[in-house]
């Protein structure tokens, strides 16, 4: 007799050989100890994890002819299914069978009763392979078959079977079989074939099988061809064509450390060695993939097909990077894989990728920018660093140092020592609340919140914003010199129905200043200088006048509204005798 390969030679022939199914298993033996068989089952899910298997199973414990436990696979039916000589077991490739004649001619078949056991099983593999005339053809057969026949069906891709068939059958999906059951099966195997084999390369071949049972099985026929009764890790990468994840560590190690040239110069390495450029960027994607679950899960080892030894390793490695740096290599190594695939030229591809990796280690972010160029302006004697500038202190003319000297008594002097370290305790101005400031002079009326839309006016309002407009920049100037450069570039400005409306000759000129939040704070600088509810809007050339902010983003004028509002601000004035004057809310104010 010919050789028979492990995948053949070791497949389950009862219940208690399959791997990794206990759930449907248990339930299919439940169900034929109390009678409980539905008369059309389908078996679905990837390659090699028993759907076929489980089916010529439960034909056997259907037709087994003990009264123990079944399938006994002793007796004459069970013998004869083994050996797929059965009259009463058809078993029929949906693939090359997928046409209305051959359901036909099925349907013709089953009228008649069994030849020699108590029922007739139809299996079709690879059910979804059939054409929609055969599944119509099914239906009415499916859905009220002879008492003597049971259907099972057998498929790797559920969605395209039709839900009319699925209504009629009583389904189980199979699930790809465990990292560690499958690890131990493989060894099992091993000992049974008295061949020696570290578990390191039987991790190698689960993780390469991605819980197929066959493929699984497959491999490790073809490692026992190659190296006999004594099984080395190098064998089994040079047979699967496998890279060490040490090689994966390394060069994540170099890529995330900045260094192009030893990236580049072990990508050379592990081209000339003959690996298939595709297959390497693939996996080292999924070695960036591991190393980010790692980092950021608490139960990796649920996730990830790995050793805990490896594991363990995975685990160090990533803990010198933050998230967002793993996050971030993964998104370009992704993106580069997928033009790796459709190019001709891969090398060249992942080269690429390579210098995009270390050059997006060095990006900023613009808000950052900004917000150092803010810090700079405002504080002259700091450098980019962060680094006060020491500066030569000024020397005092004799003169003046020989004249007399005022100065303050104690109690002043302590009061402003006071006022310093309070100023330098001050929270920064987001986090401090916005001031309402209360005068009862009688000239200067009152702010006016009855309508939300009309004008309002207090203290040294009635502003004009043609005529105070330069001031206004100086007023902005003070705070943030950025955007005050930016509203110099404005070919106009102008109050038009409760809007502060800026035009500008050119998109590129104000776009940094139509992002939502310098609107924000533009609208609170307004509003401080002007005392007005106003809101901000560009006009650009060829384009409509149109407001930066949207509606979860009134934030101003809700705030100003909401304070002039407060009940401690109006039982404030009631007790003093006060009116809301000016109302401040932008940074500087707080």
């Amino acid at each position: 007799m010919s050789y028979l390969v492990l995948a053949r030679k070791w497949r389950p022939q009862i219940f208690e050989d399959v791997v990794g199914q206990q759930p449907i298993v248990r339930t299919l033996k439940n169900a034929l100890a109390r009678n409980r068989v539905a008369h059309a089952m389908i078996f679905s899910g990837v390659r090699g994890v028993g759907k076929t298997t489980l089916a010529r199973i439960m034909a056997k414990a259907l037709n087994c002819e003990t009264d123990g436990e079944r399938p006994c696979n002793q007796c004459e039916s069970c013998q004869e299914i083994t050996k797929g000589v059965s009259l009463d077991l058809n078993e029929i490739d949906g693939a090359s069978n997928r046409g209305i004649q051959e359901i036909r001619e099925l349907k013709e078949n089953i009228r008649f009763l069994p030849a020699k056991s108590q029922f007739k099983i139809i299996i079709i593999d690879e059910v979804h392979m059939l054409t929609t005339e055969a599944f119509n053809a099914l239906l009415k057969t499916l859905e009220e078959p002879p008492e003597h026949v049971y259907f099972m069906f057998a498929t790797t891709e559920l969605h395209k079977v039709p839900i009319t068939i699925l209504s009629r059958c009583q389904r189980y999906e199979l699930k790809r079989v465990g990292f560690d059951e499958l690890v131990d099966f493989l060894k099992k195997i091993a000992q049974a074939e008295d061949v020696s084999i570290p578990r390191a390369s039987l991790e190698k071949i689960a993780r390469e099988s991605e819980g197929s049972i066959r493929d699984g099985l497959s491999l490790l026929d073809q490692i026992f061809s190659f190296c006999g009764n004594e099984v080395k890790d190098e064998d089994v990468i040079e047979v699967l064509g496998l890279v060490d994840r040490q090689v994966y560590e390394d060069l994540t190690g170099r890529l995330l450390g900045g260094s192009l040239s030893g990236s580049l110069d072990l990508l050379d390495r592990c081209y000339s060695s003959g690996i298939d450029l595709k297959r390497f960027a693939g996996d080292l994607l999924l070695f960036v993939r591991s190393m980010l679950i790692s980092k950021v899960s608490s139960h990796p080892e649920q996730i990830l097909d790995l050793s805990d030894n490896d594991l363990e390793r995975l685990q160090a490695a990533s803990a010198a990077y933050s998230v967002e740096t793993l996050s971030q290599l993964f998104q370009v190594l992704l993106k580069g894989v997928e033009e790796l695939h459709y190019s001709s030229h891969p090398r060249m591809v992942l080269e690429m990728t390579f210098i995009k990796v270390v050059e997006s280690s060095q990006v900023v972010a613009v808000s950052a920018l900004l917000e150092k160029v803010d810090s700079l302006l405002q504080n002259p004697g700091i450098n980019a660093g962060g680094e006060e500038m020491t500066r030569p202190s000024p020397v005092m003319p004799e003169s003046l140092m020989a004249g007399p000297v005022a100065k303050k008594d104690d109690g002043q002097s302590k009061d402003d020592e006071q006022k310093i370290s309070e100023e330098k305790a001050r929270p920064s101005a987001r986090e401090t609340p916005v001031e309402v400031r209360l005068e009862s002079r009688e000239d200067m009326p009152p702010v006016d919140f009855s309508s939300p839309k009309e004008e309002r006016a207090a203290g040294s309002g009635n502003k004009d914003v043609r005529k105070h407009w330069d001031e206004f920049v100086e007023y902005v100037l003070d705070r943030k010199r950025w955007m005050a450069h930016v509203l110099r570039l404005s070919a106009g400005a102008r109050q038009e129905d409760g809007n502060l409306v800026l035009k500008f000759e050119a998109v590129s000129e104000c776009k940094v200043l139509q992002q939502p939040e310098n609107v924000k704070v533009l609208t609170e600088f307004a509003q401080d200088f002007f005392q007005r509810e106003l809101k901000i809007k560009f006009s650009l050339p060829g384009a409509d006048s149109g407001s930066a902010l949207n509606g979860e983003q009134k934030g101003p004028q809700e705030e100003r509204r909401a304070l002039a509002n407060d009940p401690l601000v109006q039982m404030t004035t009631e007790i003093f005798g006060g009116q809301v004057v000016n109302i401040r809310t932008g940074p500087r104010s707080r």
